[in-house]
């Protein structure tokens, strides 16, 4: 079978299209084709050696979309979805025309969509439910600020707190020239950080109050200015930092009485991820949660679309479609 294989970490350079064994599947996995495996930020990052579980030589991938060929009974023939735990990582991933998946991390395929849809769906709402409302504990009387919210998590988010009732939603751009792009994102207002930077754009919008529930997809330089946007006693989830040190006046922090809560997706296992999904079913199947916008690319052209996943030049959710119909 075709798949990306990287035989050591350090650089993309390392990340090669060649013919791998198909895999085997063991007595608790099934052999799915992959129809659709999406490219997440961590996916490049892997390759880089910039995730601790990564163990090489290694096939990357985490997302995946396809129709399950051996395994359980139960599951033959089914279409399927998910994302979770180490796949990619210590375990050979996605990103290949066949993958043996844990049978725990399997869930159908929501009939109304298309597999490359379905492979997008997975870590990006996953990781957004994690974040707030699992770890954040969103409710209907908080405002809601979601840094990245024209990304497909931060817009996965902003359309999970709008079903959940959140009383305000606010999403940055890192441009006002982003406006349309983001039209079809439900938040009720839109800073553009070129023009109204943090904390000042988040304390006109509040009344000076500020967001009672802040989720940080970007950290890095800006961590002190998103700190500073919280409300007295809010919660501040990170699940990104690039760079990974950052400055915080703790004793700010203290006195606003502050909470600052780190989420890592690849900290929850196949059951957990699988559940997740699960409860998010019903909403995606009835239209409420949405796919974010994705462009589908062939193997060929996968490791060109790794490099724009890293560099933030991908404007859509990229989508490897291993073997397209």
């Amino acid at each position: 079978m075709r798949a990306l294989y990287f035989e050591k970490t350090g650089s993309l350079d390392g990340l090669r299209l060649q013919e791998r064994p198909r895999p085997t599947p063991g007595s608790e996995e099934a052999l799915v084709e992959i129809r659709a495996a999406a490219i997440n930020p961590s996916d490049p990052k892997n390759v880089m050696g910039k995730m601790s579980e990564t163990k090489a030589p290694r096939i990357p991938g985490r997302d995946f979309a396809g129709v399950v060929l051996e395994g359980p009974s139960a599951w033959k023939g089914k279409e399927v979805f998910g994302t979770g735990g180490h796949l990619g990582f210590s375990r050979d991933g996605t990103h290949a025309e066949f993958a043996a998946i844990p049978v725990a991390a399997l869930v159908e395929k929501p009939k109304e969509l298309g597999f490359g849809p379905a492979a997008a769906l997975g870590l990006s709402y996953l990781t957004a439910w994690t974040a707030i409302v699992d770890a954040g504990q969103l409710t209907g009387n908080d405002t809601l600020l979601v840094l990245g919210a024209g990304g497909a998590v931060g817009s996965s988010a902003v359309k999970i707190a709008r079903h959940r009732g959140a009383r305000r939603i606010l999403g940055t751009l890192r441009a006002e020239s982003e406006r349309p792009r983001v039209a079809s994102i439900p938040a009720d207002d839109w800073i553009a950080l070129d023009r109204d930077p943090l904390p000042k754009g988040v304390l006109e919008r509040t009344d000076g109050l500020g967001a009672d529930l802040i989720l940080d997809v970007l950290g890095g330089a800006g961590f002190q200015s998103v700190s500073r946007s919280l409300a007295h006693r809010g919660r501040h989830v990170v699940i990104a930092s690039s760079p990974p040190e950052v400055t915080l006046d703790l004793v700010e922090f203290y006195h606003r009485e502050a909470r600052l809560i780190g989420v890592d997706s690849l900290k929850l296992s196949y059951e957990q991820s699988a559940r997740t999904l699960k409860e998010l079913l019903p909403l995606v199947n009835a239209g409420i949660l949405t796919p974010p916008e994705i462009q589908t690319v062939p193997l060929e052209q996968a490791i060109d679309s790794y490099r724009a996943v890293l560099e933030g030049t991908a404007r859509k959710k990229v989508v490897i479609e291993p073997r397209p119909a």
